[in-house]
């Protein structure tokens, strides 16, 4: 989640106020986003939302792990739609939602900034109060108890004066104007994330080796930056990274490719300084600070970007902060990190750039997929960005109405299925299967999620199987339905022919394969192909 500066600048300020129009482009297959591959209805171009047509929109917010999505309003209103298998857009129910969709709960409520995790959300009022919604296993809702595993409305988090809110995959910080407690956090603490010295290891039974992580639902002030005042923060999957008000800045929490710019790999418990950040080039109060799933970044002295951790999809990983220098010159206002990619708003312009696969790079069809480079996205050209937000396969862009309506309205409008209408048959196919995949989920959950950081880069952890895994395995057993389905006829006639002669049991036509296949590697060369 990318950071909001509670001190703006008065301009900007004044541009929150106003508002503008919300554009999306990336994936719109909430149940079926990161589980199954080759998903229709990519918004590959910047696009209207219809429900948001001439709502002035001053923040919008996302997650690197989110498939869902967050609007504000400049009345405070909020909007919420995505997938909502845990309650995370917060509208009592657990039914998907492809239009943005007015959060009738907080309807007492102005609210000014929000946050979003995996599967949790979020906000933060006008009075400083801060509920939220969604998933609370490990009690990352921070209403001091992880008893109800699921909260599908609003409730109140149990932390005052609050700032703004940032979200990783499962835990929460919030920034409060409490002296001594200046950030305060709750949630999955497995690699350190929430920076109090401990992961909460424990066995779940004396006789077994499987490790849990105890839930942390009690927001807890961080100990050791007591004596500073924080004032920008940013989660990514299980990371943390903060700016307190001298320009000083300290990361935590799994330490994988880098992310934590620490020059090691090492998981850090507690906040540790960055040492690039010191002396001479510490943050300016107009700094922007990112994070995304696997990577880190903030701007510097003179606004130079830095990043750090894995950048890119080939290469060595950045272990400590280098200067972006394609960015060199950029005044850059707002930054967001997604799954792999990256949403800037520079000047008059909007940049972004990273691994894609679903049109989140905002390109257009005539554009390239990825981009290891930052490139404008070029239909956006002179626009003036208030906000952005990049969650784990979409970007949300706010840009000024001023002087650009006649372009604004060329672009494309999506209206998006009813809630009626959406898809419940995921849901429905996960209580199906929930009983006959139990057994893989169980071995999957076996496995110690530190020694699979790679599950992290695809913003799933190992720990909630139960969530992301069984989705995948609905995926993986409705391809399989469909094959057989395909070619049940066909391929039982086809066996039958192929294998007349070898049909003695299901063993047998394996070895006639396997020395069929190692035949004619006795004449040819090993390792190629054998010449016709």
């Amino acid at each position: 989640m990318a950071a909001v500066e509670p001190e703006k600048k008065v301009e900007e300020e004044e541009q929150a106020v106003k508002g503008g129009e919300l554009l999306f482009c990336g994936a719109t297959a909430w149940d079926a986003v990161g589980r199954r591959k080759g998903l229709e209805g990519n918004l590959i171009s910047p696009t209207r939302l219809r429900p948001l047509i001439g709502i002035n929109i001053s923040f919008v917010a996302s997650g690197c792990t989110s498939c869902h999505c967050v609007a504000l309003d400049v009345d405070g209103r909020c909007y919420t739609w995505g997938r909502n298998e845990k309650g995370q857009l917060g509208h009592g129910d657990k039914i998907q939602r492809d239009r943005p969709t007015v959060v009738s709960g907080l309807s007492k409520h102005k609210v000014i900034t929000a946050g979003a995790g995996r599967s949790h959300t979020v906000v933060v009022t006008e009075d400083g109060d801060s509920l939220a919604f969604g998933w609370n296993k490990h009690g990352q809702l921070g209403t001091g108890s992880a008893k109800n595993e699921v909260e599908l409305s609003p409730v109140r988090c149990h932390v005052s004066d609050v700032s703004n809110t940032a979200c990783g995959a499962d835990f929460t910080v919030w920034l409060t104007s409490v002296e001594g407690a200046s950030i305060v956090t709750a949630g999955l603490p497995q690699y350190g994330q929430l920076g109090h010295g401990t992961d909460n290891e424990y066995n779940t039974k004396d006789s077994s080796v499987r490790l849990a992580y105890e839930a942390q639902p009690r927001p807890r002030a961080v100990a050791s930056l007591a004596g500073e005042t924080i004032v920008k923060v940013a989660c990514g999957t299980n990371h943390t990274v903060a700016v307190d008000k001298n320009g000083y800045v300290y990361t935590w929490g799994f330490g994988g490719y880098g992310r934590l710019g620490h020059r090691e790999q090492k998981d850090e418990w507690v906040p540790r300084r960055v040492d690039v950040f010191t002396r001479h080039n510490v943050l300016p109060p107009d700094a922007v600070v990112s994070a995304g799933s696997v990577n880190s970044a903030c701007t510097a002295g003179g606004g130079q970007l830095y990043m750090w951790g894995k950048i890119k999809n080939t290469g060595d990983d950045w272990m400590y902060p280098k200067p972006l220098m394609d960015l060199s010159g950029w005044h850059l206002r707002c930054m967001d990190s997604g799954g792999m990619h990256h949403f800037v708003g520079a000047d008059r312009s909007c940049i972004s750039w990273g691994h894609a696969q679903s049109g989140e790079l905002g390109y257009g069809p005539e554009g390239q997929k990825s981009s290891a480079v930052p490139k404008k996205v070029d239909i956006l050209e002179g626009m003036h960005v208030i906000s952005v937000a990049s969650g784990f396969a979409h970007s949300m862009v706010v840009v000024d109405r001023t002087n650009v309506d006649d372009r604004l309205e060329q672009l494309d409008v999506y209206d998006g299925k009813a809630s009626f209408e959406a898809n419940e048959e995921p849901q429905n196919n996960t209580l199906a299967l929930k009983k006959a995949k139990k057994g893989a989920e169980n071995s999957k959950k076996r496995k110690n999620s530190k020694d699979l950081p790679e599950s992290e880069e695809d913003g799933e952890s190992s720990d909630d199987a139960s969530d992301e895994d069984e989705g995948k395995l609905n995926g993986q057993a409705e391809n399989k339905r469909k094959q057989n389905a395909r070619g049940r006829g066909k391929s039982i006639g086809k066996s039958s022919g192929d294998k007349k002669g070898s049909g003695r049991g299901r063993g047998r036509p394996s070895s006639a394969k396997k020395s069929s296949e190692s035949t004619p590697a006795k004449s040819g060369k090993r390792g190629r192909p054998q010449k016709s």
